[in-house]
């Protein structure tokens, strides 16, 4: 009976707010944690930017581009034996967490929502994709994934007869906003610079500023903008069938009523649409839970781990988290506008 009612209370729960507190403790961690002494892997499957003074670890991408710059013959020996360690390293933290890194933990992440909150208190409204152009965003992620994995290749070896300049040896780190933004929550502006040492690095590292500036604009008009373009969430969603932790679908409970859509911050019309596929995490989902919290329909969407109960959507649970207002009120406040509604279309 204990157990029933603990599992009650936490479908009742408001998970959000809970994410919120997270997100904060993860930001303090990873920007500020070096400072307490606090030093959890050289390799994290987030932004643990290493930029980042205080950073207490270093993240996943920074790595695998300095252990893939070496020759065909060093890659098929025990350097190449070394990246598949430090692979297993990324997937022995990923596989508990699953893309709820994205959500709870990801520094990046965490900046791309307090944005939204101060477009929300400024008063400007969001936007989002129609499906053509969101269908085309999907693509970019995986390109500049294989892009991070081939550059660094290239340097050492040719394409095509093709060399690549040494300049460009941790190519997604050097226009990753990350790299730019997070260290000025410490005070250092050291790496809002364009670097005049030759040709590629002024191009890099200009595109870098440029990179770091779309994105503060982007994601205030649109929410996680950079998420569409993020290669660690390309990655995480190649592994994601793997993970213990999951987010699954009773598409016969489903009434399409398109609450789980209108909360969706990346705005995946699957979640809504798809009542066929009982894994329903999609390659743009972060795990946030805000479509589990927003679904009426009891045990519909649900959060596992190792096939273990977490987080059941209840009628029940709908109902005493939005509370405080109408059920009108809640639908108008996470539904984009006419306009907005027609372009998503």
């Amino acid at each position: 009976m204990q157990k029933l009612k603990f599992k009650q209370y936490i479908d009742n729960s408001n998970v959000s707010r809970f994410r919120f507190w997270v997100q904060i403790i993860s930001f303090f961690i990873f920007v500020y944690g070096g400072y307490f002494f606090i030093e959890i892997a050289s390799r994290l499957p987030i932004f643990s930017c290493p930029y980042v003074q205080g950073s207490p670890g270093g993240c996943y991408l920074i790595g695998v581009q300095h252990e893939l710059n070496t020759s065909w013959s060093s890659l098929f020996s025990f350097r190449g034996l070394a990246i598949l360690t430090s692979l297993a390293t990324f997937l022995v933290f990923f596989i508990f967490l699953n893309k709820a890194w994205c959500g709870f933990v990801c520094p990046l992440g965490t900046l791309q929502d307090w944005i939204t909150k101060l477009r929300k208190f400024l008063g400007f409204s969001f936007t989002r994709y129609d499906e053509m152009s969101f269908k085309k965003l999907k693509v970019i992620k995986y390109m500049l994934l294989v892009l991070l994995i081939l550059i660094p290749l290239g340097i050492r070896n040719t394409f095509f007869g093709i060399p690549l300049p040494h300049g460009m040896h941790t190519p997604f780190c050097q226009i990753c906003p990350a790299r730019i933004i997070l260290p000025l929550f410490t005070g250092d502006t050291s790496q809002i610079f364009i670097d005049f040492t030759d040709t590629t690095t002024i191009i890099m590292t200009s595109l870098g500023m440029m990179v770091a500036a779309i994105f503060l604009v982007g994601s205030f008009v649109k929410k996680r903008f950079f998420c569409f373009f993020c290669p660690m969430s390309a990655l995480h969603f190649i592994f994601s069938k793997i993970s213990l932790l999951r987010m699954t679908k009773d598409g016969d409970k489903c009434t399409r009523c398109g609450n789980c859509y209108r909360v969706c911050d990346v705005g995946i019309r699957e979640i809504a649409d798809d009542v066929i596929s009982k894994n329903i995490v999609k390659d743009d989902c972060m795990l946030c839970v805000k479509c589990v919290e927003a679904c009426p329909e009891d045990d519909c969407l649900k959060i596992s781990f190792a096939g273990i109960p977490l987080f059941n959507a209840t009628q029940e649970g709908f109902f005493k988290r939005y509370s405080g207002t109408s059920l009108t009120e809640y639908i108008k406040s996470i539904e984009p506008n006419k306009e907005q509604e027609d372009e998503s279309k």
